[in-house]
């Protein structure tokens, strides 16, 4: 298997089969698998995943996370039996698409597939007002790490298997981009961005992004966090 890719889904049955109809159109391969994470889902995830299993049993595996623990922790599931030489995750919301993944396993084939590398999507057309909370973002963790990071949030993540190998304790919440862009930059593997077009959604909502309070609660949550992980690389130091 070259690709293993994870896709958290939480309460996203309304996307469910415009989702995997999307990648069966683009993946053509047969060393490319879709890791597809129900992560606790309280809705009709669960019984959408049964019907539609079997349609795509070619490229599909599904893992179930009873109970929601967080968004990294529902990734952290997936990778854990992904089989691929190169291993990552995107977003099931429609917002990131499919053809995305096969962008970032074409820029690895120009680099002959070496470990050294970690491809990444950047954003474009994203409203003026999230691409300013995004800015500042990057900016604050930029100048608390000492380490250049840009769009940390931007699908999708793709990257060798033994880079997985290093991570010690990730988080399990929505810093988990933050953890695996920062690691990634510590290791001195080349980070290679391409654009990726973020439209709307097309059903559901988001899980985080639902106004200004909850931009101000995630900003909260990423400095704890930030805080903590400064933290323990001078302990390690």
């Amino acid at each position: 298997m070259k690709l293993s890719v994870v896709i958290p889904c939480y309460n996203e049955s309304d996307n469910l089969a415009k989702l995997l109809t999307a990648y069966d159109q683009v993946i053509v391969r047969t060393d490319i698998e879709i890791i597809l994470v129900n992560n606790g889902s309280t809705d009709q995830t669960s019984t959408q995943l049964e019907q539609l299993a079997a349609s795509y049993a070619r490229f599909l595996r599904v893992v179930t996370v009873p109970v929601n623990q967080g968004y990294g922790f529902g990734i952290l599931e997936g990778l854990k039996i992904a089989q691929g030489e190169f291993i990552g995750w995107t977003h099931g919301d429609l917002q990131t698409p499919p053809g995305d993944i096969i962008s970032a396993l074409q820029i690895l084939e120009q680099h002959n597939f070496s470990e050294q590398f970690y491809i990444k999507g950047n954003r474009q057309g994203r409203p003026l007002f999230d691409r300013f909370f995004t800015g500042g973002m990057s900016l604050f963790e930029t100048l608390y790490f000492g380490v250049k990071m840009h769009d940390i949030n931007a699908q999708p993540n793709i990257f060798h298997k033994n880079f997985y190998a290093t991570w010690q304790s990730p988080p399990h919440d929505f810093a988990f981009d933050l953890f695996v862009l920062y690691s990634a930059t510590k290791a001195n593997l080349r980070v290679i961005r391409f654009p990726v077009q973020f439209p709307e959604r097309q059903h559901g909502t988001s899980k985080w992004n639902t106004g200004l309070l909850a931009k101000w609660k995630f900003i909260k949550r990423t400095v704890t966090f930030s805080k903590s992980l400064k933290y323990s690389l001078i302990q390690k130091d």
